[in-house]
């Protein structure tokens, strides 16, 4: 079993005088002794996600980075493209770049974007990172990219590949995934949802393409606490909103959940442990544990603990 935990700068236990990243770094060393196999970071307005991954690797061995996830609104494919070499380099393989759209009201937003068709670009940003990871180059004049590389584009000691995972919950961004990228990170798919909707379809544009199995690497919240009630009500202020993203919304549909808290897992050992082996079942071929820090942080480390055991079972 593959899992892994993602790591953000709420995570609990750490002093808000703190060094963000020594503490980010610290986590990690603490995830690789639970013998977790991946510690992945997510893009928030703080610290930047790609970098403090490639730090992670380069100072703790034995353990496996990743974003999950850097939007790709406003960054640009060359831009990311140098920052994951990087990555990959500096941990002599172990990174992986996992990208998404983010909320199309939250880009207008924050950034000033009007979003282009998004799964439009998102398919030409996805077919420009390809170029770059393959070839060092890319020539790409798309409806809402121009995507091309004066010089050579790779970075020494980037190898094997970046493989690239795409957050993904409805039809065409599975499509996407499966097409132009190693796999996906489903957000809010349940058991249910993932057996009978997201991996075979993955699976299904995947052969039709002519493309390998892809890596199904599913987000997935959850917490070993006593304290069920606290945790479940700093979930719900954490986890609610999405349940009126349209894409989300469809997700949470073919589960037949109304409310996505019911989602997370909130509970002793016996119900994290029922978790891992529902999602692994119904076809993820790893989990990326998120919302560990909505307990007290023996809560935390208590659940590490616990994936870190189911990982080497």
């Amino acid at each position: 079993m593959r899992i892994g935990v993602a790591l953000h700068s709420e995570t609990t236990g750490v002093s808000s005088e703190a060094n963000s990243v020594d503490a980010l770094i610290g986590q990690v060393e603490e995830l690789a002794d639970a013998g977790l196999h991946a510690a992945w970071f997510t893009q928030r307005f703080d610290f930047d996600a790609t970098t403090v991954a490639a730090l992670a690797a380069r100072e703790v061995p034995g353990i496996d980075v990743g974003t999950a996830v850097v939007p790709i609104y406003p960054r640009h494919p060359i831009a990311l493209s140098m920052q994951a070499q990087t990555a990959q380099a500096a941990g002599h393989g172990r990174f992986t770049l996992g990208v998404g759209m983010s909320i199309k009201s939250f880009v207008e937003h924050a950034y000033g974007i009007i979003p282009h068709p998004r799964v439009r670009h998102l398919r030409e940003f996805l077919a420009a990172l390809r170029d770059l990871f393959e070839s060092g180059s890319v020539d790409l004049v798309g409806d809402t990219l121009v995507a091309r590389t004066a010089m050579p584009a790779s970075v020494l000691g980037a190898r094997p590949r970046v493989p690239v995972l795409v957050a993904a919950a409805g039809d065409l961004t599975l499509r996407a995934a499966a097409e132009l990228a190693d796999g996906a990170l489903p957000i809010l798919s349940g058991p249910r949802t993932l057996a009978e909707y997201t991996v075979p379809t993955l699976r299904r544009y995947a052969e039709a393409a002519g493309r390998p199995d892809p890596r199904i690497a599913v987000i997935v919240p959850g917490v070993v606490t006593a304290d069920v009630a606290g945790a479940r009500a700093r979930a719900e202020e954490l986890i609610a909103p999405y349940g009126n993203i349209p894409s989300y919304r469809a997700a949470l549909d073919r589960e037949g959940i109304d409310n996505p808290v019911d989602l997370v897992a909130i509970g002793d050992e016996e119900m994290i442990a029922k978790q891992v082996a529902e999602y692994f079942e119904a076809g993820a071929t790893e989990l990326i544990y998120v919302q560990t820090s909505i307990g007290s942080a023996e809560d935390e480390r208590r659940t590490w603990k616990l994936l870190g055991e189911l990982a080497a079972s």
